[in-house]
């Protein structure tokens, strides 16, 4: 057979079924798309499905892929065994009604014996074994003999799901000889000596829901090969872990611990796991997956926190990982260009969440070795789900990873505790919300808006007529409201928007000729149903016909802040990267915040980047269009779904010119110049991995600038210098203050020092221990520090301790001779003992100690105290 690089055999593939009409599709993301039912891609077919399901029109009906896959259901055997991946990929060739198996099979043996050069009587076949049409094609068209085509049940060579697509399928097997097993062994057993290379699916029926299978009237073809695991087979190899391109990786990990692979079972499957996850983890990053704790975010932590910990049993205790997946960018690199585009952000978020495990893994380790000590000596194999939980929720400490060290050291935790506890605090959590909710959200107030539908104008209009069709007051309906009082009205339609999508609920009035409300806040339940909140300020509302009117000049400011939402999400892909997706926002009146995901603190470039490429767009006056089509509709048109499982089949879409197109039902301006001006106030973190920009647009820029330009006249004033000068005359009075107060220090030291005299004179004795104690004012610590070791080198032997209050502190200082430190004498527990009798406490060193204090009135006291102690 002939010997190629990992790499050579998905180029070679690719080519040859391209040779055969198919067209190449680059790989799909790790991301399923509109696909909830998974994930994370797994198979080379699974971004295909609604191909084959004719719920989308493939681009050719012939195709062909490397489809990069990760599959987490055996991540605890990584590692452990030499085959198992989290990460692989999937070479495949696909039908879309056009050929079936008289055309796949001869292509499949071609390309293994002619352009891999396998030698034919190395490779057998299974068939499911009511297929005798393929066991006839192998058979009279291929020429494989009987004895090697095996026929097999529906459990080994069937694919089915519950209802749809299902058919038979043919594996193709490499007998690697007799030194992996006897002659004895079959394909499909559980021996080495056969390795399954391809999987042929012939999808030539429809399951339905009574389980009848019944054909297609134009069947479909689906295979599936493991890159790694062809390349094992050219490569002559025994597993995916000694491969050309892998074992290069498993290399360069040997360099950075200085261990070599091979030499000891334990530390092998070390450089297992760290070799396959560091393949997964740069892909999903490069897919703009985030570490998170949840869904696919979790797993991507789960990877790099198993691979981090992996590296610390081969003796590596800095962060590695991000040097180990340069060398996996660079290499996988020639296929997937997305990786080496994306290198600095996969790296970044590689280090920083191998640093940031790194920090908080210690304190755990050191609670569970603990726990697992207890365990031993008194001789159980059960870790307590409370203390499991409490190294999870008190240390951050996964249970996943408590689960995997305890199954090392043959011990296991209680589940079921664990998750009791857990649903305690979730519980917790649940009360607090509820605590904090809406009156008009509970489920007796559900049933007074039961059958209740109101139609919303405000996409259209800021005002309409309408009509009062429920009043509720307490918790109750009644037919009317007086004035100053507070309830709930709903309307036959409506033009105010209830909060939701983190846009702020309208205000404005309801009123008549007999009445008139004034709207506080504006809700919408789940059903859609528009709540007015209000307020009687004239007359007595009921249920009648009325004028509904909308804070216009209110609901502008909101729509501002709503649409530069949308200009600031792109933006940041643009500056920041790909992986940034909205995780929420709030649009006001006055300012809007955004939550997004990123991994580290903006650069104050970035924040200027950013803040221009906005501004940029709402200078070029772009056109806000809003569309409204079904979901799928939406998606061809390039939209962004941020929380996608909110909307429904029909869909309101917002483009801005050409630059953002995004799923969103609040309200707009309807064109970018109406935001006038948008300006970043500030850029935090709110929680791991997810960073918060507060902004503001339009007149509130204006009423900013305008403050700001105020301060900086007042400044001007106080500096008795003019608004040009501002910056240099703050730098030189900053300089002429730093020098004032170094001046005043060197002066207090002096003056501290001059007493060292008169200290070193007055040193006392008890049982043979010299010592000195002495007050001083206005000295800082730090000061009092080198004065106490000035004493100590001054007299030798000697306990020194010195006290000195500071701006109204009192603080300690206690300093040791080394000859006494060797008599047990410490520094740190004298100045427990002294700073606890002016109700302080400190510690240290044996020879150098530090303490604060309360109580200055004990500060003669608390320095007597040493005599006594010694």
């Amino acid at each position: 057979m002939k010997y190629l690089g990992l790499h050579d055999i998905r180029k070679e593939f690719l080519k040859f079924f391209e040779s055969k009409g198919h067209l190449i599709l680059p790989s799909f993301s790790l991301i399923p798309k509109n696909d909830k039912s998974l994930l994370l891609i797994g198979a080379g077919m699974a971004p295909m499905k609604k191909f084959f399901t004719g719920e989308e029109v493939p681009p050719a009906k012939r195709v062909t892929t490397s489809q990069k896959c990760i599959r987490t259901g055996d991540i605890d055997n990584v590692g452990i065994t030499d085959r198992h991946a989290t990460f692989f990929e999937m070479l495949g060739n696909f039908s879309f009604g056009d050929y079936f198996k008289k055309e796949v099979i001869p292509w499949a043996w071609e390309f293994l014996t002619v352009n891999l050069e396998i030698a034919k009587e190395d490779l057998w076949v299974t068939v499911y074994h009511e297929d005798d049409e393929a066991y006839n094609i192998w058979k009279d068209v291929i020429g494989v003999p009987e004895e090697r085509i095996v026929r097999l049940g529906k459990e080994d060579n069937f694919w089915e799901l519950e209802v749809g697509p299902s058919g038979p399928c043919s594996e193709i097997y490499v007998d690697r000889g007799p030194e992996y097993g006897s002659d004895d062994e079959r394909p499909g057993g559980e021996g080495e000596r056969f390795i399954e290379v391809w999987n042929l699916v012939f999808t030539q029926f429809d399951k339905d829901e009574a389980g009848n299978y019944n054909p297609l009237s134009h069947p479909n073809i689906d295979t599936g090969m493991g890159l790694e695991r062809i390349a094992t087979v050219l490569q002559k190899t025994d597993n995916i872990f000694e491969i050309d391109a892998i074992k290069d990786i498993i290399k360069r990990i040997s360099e950075v611990s200085g261990t070599e692979y091979g030499k000891d079972d334990k530390l092998d499957i070390s450089f297992r796991v760290i070799t396959d996850h560091i393949r997964a983890m740069t892909f999903m990053i490069s897919d703009t997956i985030v570490p998170s704790n949840e869904g696919r975010g979790y797993v991507l932590r789960r990877l790099i926190r198993r691979a981090a910990r992996h590296g610390r049993k081969l003796g590596i205790k800095k962060a590695f990982l991000s040097e180990i997946a340069d060398l996996v960018i660079d290499s996988w690199g020639v296929e997937y260009k997305e990786l080496v585009e994306n290198k600095d952000s996969i790296k970044e978020i590689i280090r920083r969440e191998e640093e940031k495990f790194l920090e908080t893994i210690e304190q755990g380790l050191v609670r569970l070795n603990s726990h697992i000590e207890e365990l031993k000596e008194n001789k159980k194999n059960t870790l307590a789900g409370k203390d499991a939980f409490k190294l999870y929720d008190t240390y951050g400490f996964p249970i996943d990873l408590t689960e995997e060290i305890l199954k090392e050291e043959g011990f296991k935790v209680d589940m079921a505790a664990f998750d009791e506890e857990m649903n305690i605090q979730k519980e917790r959590a649940r009360s607090a919300r509820e605590d904090s909710n809406i009156g008009w959200s509970n489920q007796e107030d559900k049933n007074l808006f039961e059958g209740l539908s109101n139609e919303f104008l405000g996409y259209e209009v800021d005002s309409c007529d309408a009509k009062i069709i429920k009043i509720i007051s307490n918790n109750e309906e009644v037919e009317s409201l007086s004035e100053g009082e507070e309830g709930i009205v709903v309307l036959d339609r409506t033009p105010f928007y209830g909060e939701s999508g983190g846009q702020v609920g309208d205000t404005g009035f309801i009123y008549n000729d007999d009445f008139k409300l004034e709207v506080i806040d504006t809700k919408k339940t789940k059903d859609e149903l528009h709540l007015h909140i209000v307020k009687v300020v004239e007359g007595q509302a009921t249920k009648t016909k009325v004028k509904a009117e909308v804070d216009y000049k209110r609901r502008n400011n909101i729509r501002r802040n709503h649409s530069v939402t949308h200009l600031l999400h792109k933006a940041l892909k643009e500056v920041l990267g790909s992986h940034v997706s909205q995780a929420g926002s709030l649009v006001m009146e006055d300012r809007m915040r955004f939550d997004f995901s990123h991994f580290e603190a903006m650069t104050k470039e970035e924040i200027e980047k950013v803040e221009a490429r906005v501004n940029e767009k709402i200078f070029e006056a772009l056109p806000v269009k809003t569309t409204i089509t079904d979901i799928d509709k939406a998606k061809e048109m390039g939209a962004i779904g941020l929380f996608e499982d909110k909307y429904h089949d029909v869909v309101r879409v917002l483009s801005m010119g050409d630059y953002s197109t995004e799923l969103c039902g609040g309200t707009h301006v309807k064109n970018t110049s109406e935001i006038s001006m948008f300006k970043i106030l500030s850029e935090s973190g709110i929680s791991n991995g997810v960073r918060r920009i507060e902004s503001i647009t339009g007149p509130a820029v204006y009423n900013y600038l305008n403050s700001l330009k105020s301060e900086q006249e007042e400044i001007a004033s106080e500096l008795k210098s003019n608004k040009d000068e501002i910056v240099q005359k703050v730098k030189a009075n900053v300089k002429s203050l730093k020098e004032a107060t170094k001046e005043i220090e060197r002066l207090e030291h002096d003056l501290a020092k001059d007493q060292i005299s008169g200290i070193t004179d007055s040193v006392k004795e008890v049982n043979g221990i010299q010592y000195v104690t002495s007050k001083f004012e206005n000295v800082d610590v730090n000061t009092l520090r080198d004065l106490a070791d000035e004493v100590r080198n001054k007299v030798g032997s000697v306990v020194v301790l010195f006290a000195t209050v500071n701006d109204g502190k009192l603080n300690f200082v206690c300093a040791v001779s080394k000859d006494l430190v060797a008599k047990k004498i410490s520094a740190g527990n004298i100045i427990k003992e002294v700073a606890k009798v002016a109700g302080g406490g400190g510690g240290g060193r044996p020879d150098m100690a530090t303490a604060g204090a309360k109580n200055i009135d004990k500060i003669d006291e608390a320095l007597d105290t040493l005599t006594k102690l010694l």
